[in-house]
């Protein structure tokens, strides 16, 4: 959860990411801190690069989470979720990481250390995914293997 509101923060966006405002932020961000604009030796090249890394890794990860994006890909995320069994999963803070036997792995971002616990002793792993973390946590795919 972190990330994400530091990446809304970035890009000045409030609740729902619209494709189209977070575009025309990103266009902004990139001009005003695209490391070209600098002089070699200039103090503000080097941040620059950074922030121009974290501007251009923000607008993917912010990309991915959009209603739109979640639309265009709800059938593939359905058949996910449905047909295909958990084959690893990583809790890290707030972040539960699930990857699928078909190769996709997606972010459930919010999900505390109990409902982590309750999955990890859940006595069918897939029906406690099912019901309790894929309709009630936000989420994107973070990487698909084939």
């Amino acid at each position: 959860m972190k990330r994400i509101n530091e990446y809304k923060k970035l890009f000045g966006v409030e609740n729902e990411v619209e494709l189209k405002t977070l575009k025309k932020s990103y266009r902004n961000l990139v001009k005003e801190w695209h490391p070209d604009k600098f002089q070699n030796g200039d103090a503000l090249q080097e941040e620059a690069e950074v922030i121009s890394r974290k501007i251009i890794d923000g607008y993917h990860f912010l990309v991915s989470m959009a209603p739109e994006t979640k639309e265009a890909n709800l059938g593939a995320y359905t058949e996910t979720t449905t047909n295909s069994g958990i084959a690893d999963f990583n809790h890290k803070g707030l972040l539960l990481e699930i990857t699928f036997v078909d190769g996709s792995t997606y972010e459930y971002f919010g999900v505390t250390k109990q409902v982590y616990i309750k999955m990890v002793n859940s006595h069918n792993l897939n029906r406690f995914a099912k019901r309790t973390i894929y309709p009630n946590y936000t989420y994107r795919m973070s990487k698909r293997t084939v």
